[in-house]
């Protein structure tokens, strides 16, 4: 297992938290030392200094977006003061958070982006169980994305969004999560939402995305390693499974299952992946 990998994902799944090199080293399994190498090894960068980078990135996004609170960024981002937050942001960009939320503008500013997980095809995949999926209705934390753009990079930070939220979600229905892929268009774009079955919409508060699964023919895989190689098993399914299976994949939206055996902590205890396939 990528320690690298798995480290990307606590952090980005973990970003608005305290985090450590223990922490994260802990969770990779692995010493600090080896932490420490085997991530800058994968990505160039120390690991807190990505931690740091990736967190005021997302605070210079909130300022251009008008974010009123600059303290209330400065602890999100895990500083101390205001005072403090100005000083790094500053060192960082060449500007202070206020000219950003001024300016409303984010061009000139070099924003750390989410490094893409390993998506390369795995050597062996399970074959998969068939089943034929009940109508459900999902609503939870939903985030559009393109396939260009590094897919799903965003994806573990939306999840710990949902945790944060889920709380709310009206009428649900069951203790498993959903990660739906749907509304995909010919240019790559497509919605993902991190959600929960519900019985109903009618009193689902407006912040909350939702989608309706129809019954649907599935060939359901299983994803047992940890959760940062989860592009490895999606991109052998599309790009090997399917083309020599002779299936046809449907025009339905497509799901990660996550029951209780599921740890949001850790990453680990395994996922469904649900492949709608043609009649």
């Amino acid at each position: 297992m990528n320690p690298a990998q798995k480290a990307l994902w606590y952090i980005e799944s973990h970003l608005a938290q305290p985090l450590t090199l223990d922490e994260i080293s802990g969770i990779a399994g692995i010493s600090r030392f080896h932490m420490v190498r085997a991530f800058a090894a994968a990505t160039g960068f120390s690991v807190m200094r990505y931690v740091r980078a990736r967190r005021l990135s997302e605070a210079a996004r909130a300022l251009a977006n008008g974010a009123p609170d600059i303290l209330s960024l400065a602890l999100d981002a895990d500083y101390g003061s205001h005072e403090a937050f100005t000083r790094a942001f500053r060192d960082h960009f060449g500007v202070t958070p206020e000219m950003v939320r001024a300016t409303t503008c984010l061009h000139k500013l070099k924003l750390q982006e989410p490094i893409v997980m390993d998506s390369t095809l795995l050597d062996h995949l399970k074959p998969p169980r068939f089943e034929t999926g009940k109508p459900m209705l999902v609503a939870g934390v939903g985030e559009r994305y393109n396939h260009g753009d590094g897919v799903g990079a965003g994806i573990p930070n939306q999840w710990q969004r949902f945790h944060q939220l889920v709380d709310n979600i009206s009428d649900r229905v069951g203790k498993v999560a959903y990660g739906v892929c749907c509304n995909g268009d010919d240019s790559g774009n497509f919605d993902y939402i991190a959600g929960v079955e519900v019985a109903d919409f009618s009193d689902l508060p407006r912040e909350f995305a939702r989608v309706r699964i129809p019954a649907q023919k599935y060939a359901v895989f299983t994803h047992t390693e940890h959760i940062s190689t989860i592009r490895r098993t999606v991109n052998t399914i599309w790009n090997h499974w399917l083309p020599a299976s002779g299936l046809k994949a449907a025009d339905a939206p497509t799901f990660e299952r996550y029951d209780e055996n599921f740890d949001p902590l850790t990453g680990n205890g395994g996922l469904e992946i649900w492949i709608p396939v043609a009649q």
